[in-house]
């Protein structure tokens, strides 16, 4: 479990799955062992011994001004999905959070960064054969321009995770429709960063001085910091991602702003610096 401070708020992640099962080919088709190896920053955190990828699907737990927020959550459990390793999952996600301090009752906002189906299991639970939503106390927050595409889709070929894992949310009454600059609290809102998905929003954290930015699949992996120009299998709309992750990168470059990126395997956090004319991840 690792945590972070940003001035008054706190961080916390909560990992699901941590691993290389993630091919290049599926998540970064231009990310190849060949391709990624020279890049020596990389290890041993990012990448293997044999340049295969490192990837992360985890949940931040963040506490401001008295609200407890999760964002994105997970795979989930027992969701039929046609990806081996999210199938059918059996995990102690709720056990994890409850002893991070964040039981499933006290939850009071869920933003996702996007509604893909890794950001947006643990939104339900199968509770006597039906979805309901896992936090019964708390106020989902979806981008509406996600919505208004995902509602329009039909089954994936990941799974139905909009009919399990979205739909039960407005069905209960929970979802909040919001626009890309909401602001959660005082200390925490979102802002757009779209390409990945229509509607694809990062979350900023900022207290006492001292700054964070939480990703969402703007960047998917850390080589795209030394490779930026490779785009992700998933991106909805590829030129816009690319616009939206260079100039991130741009912005952010050299800054005291903490980055936390959505998959990137421990340590995850660190800071970009400029290293020639591209990028690298700073985790020192």
């Amino acid at each position: 479990m690792q945590r972070w401070q940003i001035g008054d708020v706190n961080i916390t992640r909560i990992i699901e799955t941590e691993d290389t099962s993630m091919a290049a080919e599926i998540m970064l088709p231009e990310a190849t062992p060949a391709n990624v190896l020279p890049i020596e920053w990389l290890k041993p955190h990012f990448i293997d011994a044999d340049g295969n990828l490192i990837a992360s699907i985890f949940s931040l737990l963040i506490e401001s001004q008295g609200k407890k927020i999760v964002v994105d959550t997970c795979l989930g459990n027992d969701k039929q999905r046609t990806v081996p390793a999210w199938h059918e999952r059996q995990g102690a996600f709720l056990d994890e959070i409850a002893h991070a301090g964040f039981p499933r009752e006290a939850v009071d906002i869920v933003a996702c960064t996007h509604l893909h189906p890794d950001h947006v299991g643990w939104n339900t639970m199968l509770i006597d054969g039906e979805w309901r939503p896992t936090f019964p106390g708390a106020r989902y927050l979806f981008s509406s321009l996600d919505w208004d595409w995902l509602d329009q889709q039909p089954v994936t070929p990941l799974g139905d995770y909009c009919g399990d894992s979205v739909r039960p949310v407005f069905a209960a009454g929970l979802a909040d429709l919001i626009t890309p600059d909401h602001q959660i609290t005082d200390e925490v809102w979102l802002e757009s960063t779209p390409g990945h998905s229509p509607g694809h929003v990062s979350v900023r954290i900022s207290s006492q001085n001292q700054h964070a930015i939480i990703t969402g699949d703007l960047i998917h992996h850390p080589c795209q910091m030394a490779r930026p120009r490779w785009c992700s299998t998933f991106d909805f709309d590829r030129q816009q991602a690319l616009q939206t992750r260079e100039y991130f990168l741009h912005r952010f470059c050299d800054e005291p702003v903490l980055v936390i990126g959505s998959h990137f395997s421990t340590p995850t956090a660190g800071h970009i610096v400029a290293d020639g004319d591209v990028y690298r991840f700073d985790t020192g």
